[in-house]
């Protein structure tokens, strides 16, 4: 026979469990992410032992990883990648951890990323041209080692070659052209490498894009 006064109390239990749980996992949320933004490395190592997931995301879509390389907070990025936690997420600007940390310019967790598989080359913006953008000629030439296609165009036809270019770092431009990166490719607006230098005031650039072979 059915004890139903058994059966009642093993419900009222399950339900407590539950908003224990659901109130544990709310409050290591929290937790979590900020240990990834203060940089706490025993905090995040704790909480990743507990079990707490290392491709946590927050509302925008940004993994533990990504808040830990835009903080730059790289002892804890390396904490998240050693978890095995996924290189190749997107948050909801399509931006990866590569992307970041090419952006940031921080050459050893572009070189972890791509350690750990992170991909070079993908639709929209791409790592290689984050770090042009900020003129990290040396990530940018560790993504060119990878396989990076040097004239990857954005979805706006942009190119590396014309942030670099915009951004007036002369260094990086040079480094594309020694790439092989094209000078004469046109942004769906028709803006080329030079017209945009020669916008931005960076006349240098300009001079020396108008005097590549057409």
């Amino acid at each position: 026979m059915i004890n139903t006064a058994l059966l009642r109390r093993a419900a009222v239990c399950v339900t407590l469990a539950f908003y224990v749980n659901t109130a544990v996992s709310a409050g290591s949320f929290d937790d979590l992410f900020q240990a990834v933004r203060t940089n706490d490395a025993g905090t995040v190592t704790a909480l990743l032992y507990k079990g707490m997931d290392p491709d946590t995301t927050d509302s925008d879509g940004n993994t533990i990883l990504m808040t830990a390389i835009r903080e730059g907070n790289d002892e804890v990025a390396n904490i998240i990648l050693n978890a095995r936690a996924k290189v190749n997420s997107r948050n909801r600007h399509g931006e990866t951890a590569l992307m970041l940390a090419a952006y940031r310019g921080s050459e050893s967790l572009v070189a972890a990323l791509l350690a750990n598989k992170a991909e070079v080359n993908h639709r929209g913006w791409t790592p290689l041209s984050y770090a042009a953008f900020n003129g990290h000629t040396t990530v940018a030439r560790l993504l060119l080692d990878h396989g990076a296609a040097v004239d990857a165009r954005s979805d706006n036809g942009t190119t590396a070659l014309m942030v670099a270019a915009k951004g007036g770092h002369m260094e990086t431009v040079r480094l594309l052209l020694q790439r092989n990166a094209d000078p004469n490719t046109t942004s769906e607006s028709g803006a080329t490498a030079a017209s945009l230098a020669k916008e931005a005031g960076n006349t240098d650039i300009a001079e020396l894009l108008a005097g590549r072979p057409r």
